[in-house]
């Protein structure tokens, strides 16, 4: 069962992230200088293997102060419902 049927996420659902990254306009914005130059690392079926992701390419601009990489919870916007823990939300 995944957590869509159950409301609980089990050791072989998928919580999808994605990882890019790009360079912004500015070091304290959040506007990318060129978005067809964007760099997507790629789409990670947990948060421990895109963390991984994400600092492999961060650490590997640092010495760019406008390059930033950022990590998505793609499964946040695919199951809005769902919290990070994986139990559906009250309220």
């Amino acid at each position: 069962m995944n957590q869509s049927t159950t409301g609980t996420a089990g050791p072989n659902d998928q919580l999808l992230h994605l990882v890019f990254g790009g360079e912004l306009e500015s070091p304290n914005g959040m506007r990318f200088a060129d978005l067809a130059g964007l760099d997507i690392v790629g789409i990670y079926p947990n948060y421990r293997t895109a963390y991984a992701a994400w600092k492999g390419k961060a650490q590997s601009t640092v010495d760019n102060a406008h390059m930033r990489y950022f990590i998505v919870h793609l499964h946040r916007l695919l199951e809005p419902e769902m919290n990070d823990a994986g139990s559906a939300k009250k309220g």
